[in-house]
């Protein structure tokens, strides 16, 4: 899974950055300060890893992972070159999701590029430059199928898709929410890759005073759930500043740190909730001495494509698949335990694979 950190320059981009991934981008008070998109990987926090890393005496433990990517600062005229804009919009597109940190704190010490603060302003302004960027895609394609289109059926009901799409964003609305008439077309609006299209997290970065209730009192952050809720997107609330200040502790004086702000996770794992959330994903483990590791898809992946994500010939050769959940596993102690109670079961070609599943693939190639 792949993360694009977006936001206006000085809404706390680097800062998140730097905190998620301990990449230590540079992050300063001007626009600007981040040219090249930084890229860190970051580890997908499981305790169900632990638990059966103990159980196994395994050698390794691999969790699942996000690459996050932090993009220069985007400003109003992007689309057309501005500040770092083209830079900016040719990084986004090849994220899954966008997170855009949006700014939702009074700091006098900080500029804002706009001179205030106003969350769904600031919201307005990326989407604009990034609803403009996709009308440039369209109308490049419009011209290219115009050309065809008078002696190609496919090519003529491509153009009539095209200006439908080109109407729905210039009414200054995401190509996320345009409603294709069928499959078809839905593929083909996916073959444009369009930012529009692209499901969205918005990080609203508050002070440390808005953590302890997650923003209930900050009207920047009820706009912007408002604003949210409307669209389809995830929301969460994260204090920039105080991430940095987690990052640098280790696992236990982290949580002490948390308990002692009143919360119960950082802002990591809400971010990784939102992101699995928004994205309809899940993990399913493997386990055994050498090695337990978490696997990453989608929800209502099927057995055989499940056992795909770990190799090819896994899933060209499928047979079956042998499944205990983790809930189980641990209630029974032990994997001779489940089996004895017959809770570990087979299952074939149509299985739909669940978060927890522990599973062992049998295949022949």
């Amino acid at each position: 899974m792949k993360l694009g950190i977006v936001g206006l320059p000085n809404v706390g981009k680097s800062t998140l950055f730097n905190s998620l991934t301990k990449a230590g981008a540079e992050s300063a008070n001007y626009p600007f300060c981040t040219i090249d998109p930084n890229v860190g990987v970051v580890t997908v926090p499981d305790e169900r890893l632990n638990v059966l890393g103990e159980m196994y005496n395994t050698k390794k433990i691999v969790p699942a992972v996000i690459e996050f990517v932090d993009i220069a600062g985007l400003v109003k005229g992007a689309s057309k070159g501005e500040g770092l804009g083209n830079q900016f919009l040719a990084n986004i597109r090849e994220v899954d999701a966008i997170v855009h940190v949006v700014r939702c704190f009074e700091d006098s010490n900080i500029v804002h590029v706009d001179g205030s603060i106003n969350p769904l302003r600031d919201i307005e302004t990326i989407n604009l430059e990034l609803i403009f960027s996709d009308l440039e895609i369209l109308e490049r394609r419009i011209a290219k199928t115009t050309k065809v289109a008078r002696n190609d059926k496919e090519a003529a009901k491509e153009l009539e898709l095209l200006n439908r799409m080109k109407a729905h964003l210039e009414d200054n609305r995401l190509a996320k929410s345009f409603e294709a008439e069928s499959d078809e077309e839905q593929e083909l609006i996916d073959s444009y890759n369009l930012l529009t299209a692209k499901p969205v997290i918005f990080a609203a970065n508050v002070c440390e005073d808005d953590l302890a209730d997650d923003g209930a009192q900050n009207a920047g952050v009820q706009a912007v759930r408002e604003y949210a809720a409307q669209e389809g997107f995830e929301v969460f609330v994260v204090c920039a500043q105080i991430e940095q200040e987690i990052a640098e502790l280790d696992d236990e004086e982290k949580k002490m740190f948390l308990e002692d702000l009143g919360l119960s996770e950082s802002g990591l794992e809400k971010l990784i909730k939102a992101s699995y959330s928004l994205l309809g994903l899940i993990s399913y483990l493997t386990a055994g001495e050498p090695e337990v590791r978490a696997w990453t898809i989608k929800k209502g992946t099927k057995a055989p494509q499940a056992a795909g994500k770990i190799h090819s010939d896994f899933e060209r050769g499928f047979i079956r698949a042998e499944i205990v959940s983790y809930d189980d596993l641990i209630a029974c102690g032990t994997h001779a335990a489940a089996r004895e109670k017959g809770l570990v079961r087979l299952e074939g070609k149509d299985y739909v694979v669940q978060d927890g599943d522990i599973i062992v693939f049998r295949f022949n190639v």
